[in-house]
């Protein structure tokens, strides 16, 4: 795989930082576009541009066309059954907030549970703690391991005849851990409870096929797939989006409006409420055409190259200490330099054009348990290799010459 033009399409990597070439590893954060999605979301602008599902002329066909156009190519894309099992909201938070409260307010009463991981992204609490204070639900953690694992028999040790969904992340955005997906949604499926996955991290890296991996409901952030800003995805069965009701209410997705009652649009349009992001949905079927132009397991076979070569070239870095050793792991390295706070790392690095993420990553109950405040965390995408990894290694040791360490 030639990696020096997969960059090539990325405009972004044509700007210097301080003077140096940028070395970007904040893709867990937010990844880089490549042309063909720019290029995508202009032309939709200048030449297609109109609302869709309102008005019947030529224009407005045309972005109706192109709207639901990706629908079908995020369908097959994540192999789903149906194209009405894929809805467009305005990011993962959003997705898993429509799903917390929708099944929350259909399915759930006081005393029922919830169970989440140690790993979980703020996004992936906060609505279910929202759930939690408006219905008296609970809410159960599962434990990690010494290397910061989730395994299954502690989901197992959490259910309940009171658990009423379980929601937990693909790939951790601190550890880089990958979830045993599989073994813990044949457990709920044995026991009739559904499943929520958050995939914003999976999504990038993995090969998605929801009928492998059998979960109820997968949320993807579209921006961490080489997509546009401002859109996410919820992939979620059928059965399920036609028995919850919509998230929120505005135009487009009533069927009949008296003063007396209202009546919804099917799925997926009932759960689409008010002027969709058009251009981004269209732009993402671009993003989705990329990915697939490259293929997902060339690309997972070369971050993990990668990967390794950087876990090898840091773990030789005594001062560093990397956080979590999950056997199954993706595109993810957070860290820590006894001595130096992240926010300086981060700094440091900048100087010499090298992007990473410093902070509590949004984890807090993840970082409150390792005993940390922050960490620094430098992560994969398509258009990183080795040499990016050589210059993150010689500004690492840049710090501790600043800092006397």
């Amino acid at each position: 795989m030639n990696i020096k033009s997969i960059k090539s399409q990325f405009p972004i990597f044509e700007k210097k930082i301080n003077g140096n070439s940028l070395v970007y590893l904040d893709s867990a954060n937010s990844s880089q576009k490549p042309r063909a999605v720019i290029n995508r979301l202009s032309h939709f602008y200048e030449n297609e541009f109109s609302n869709v599902g309102r008005s019947v002329h030529s224009l407005a066909v045309t972005a109706t066309n192109r709207f639901e156009e990706s629908r079908d190519i995020i369908k097959n894309f994540l192999n789903a059954k149906h194209r009405e099992e894929i809805i467009f909201t305005k990011g993962a938070t959003e997705s898993i907030n429509l799903v917390a409260s929708s099944y929350g307010d259909k399915f759930m009463k006081e005393g029922d549970e919830i169970i989440l991981t140690e790993l979980e992204h703020h996004s992936n609490y906060v609505p279910w703690h929202y759930l939690r204070d408006k219905k008296g639900a609970v809410i159960k953690f599962a434990k990690l391991n010494e290397n910061l694992e989730i395994k299954t028999d502690e989901i197992k040790k959490l259910i309940t005849n009171k658990t009423k969904m379980i929601a937990l992340t693909h790939i951790s955005n601190v550890t880089g851990g990958i979830s045993p997906l599989e073994e813990i949604i044949d457990l709920a499926n044995s026991k009739k409870i559904p499943v929520l996955i958050d995939g914003t991290q999976g999504a990038p890296h993995l090969k998605l096929d929801m009928q492998k991996i059998g979960c109820d409901f997968y949320v993807i952030s579209c921006h961490k797939m080489y997509g546009p800003n401002g859109l996410g995805i919820l992939y979620g069965k059928k059965k399920w989006l036609d028995l919850l009701p919509p998230y929120q209410g505005g135009g487009g997705m009533i069927d009949e409006v008296k003063k007396e009652t209202i009546t919804f649009a099917e799925t997926p349009t009932k759960f689409e409420a008010g002027t969709m992001q058009t251009a981004e949905v269209v732009a993402m079927g671009e993003a989705v055409k990329f990915i697939e132009s490259i293929g997902l397991k060339k690309i997972l076979d070369h971050e993990n190259q990668v990967l390794n070569y950087a876990l090898e070239r840091l773990k030789k870095n005594n001062s560093i200490k990397l956080i979590g050793n999950p056997e199954n792991k993706a595109s993810v390295l957070s860290f820590t330099i006894k001595g130096i706070h992240p926010h300086d790392i981060a700094t440091i690095l900048d100087e010499d054009g090298v992007a990473i993420r410093a902070g509590h990553h949004c984890c807090q109950i993840l970082h409150e348990k390792i005993g940390v405040s922050a960490t620094a965390r430098a992560s994969l995408g398509i258009y990183n290799d080795k040499d990016d990894i050589d210059v993150l290694d010689s500004s690492i040791k840049k710090c501790r010459k600043v800092f006397n360490i």
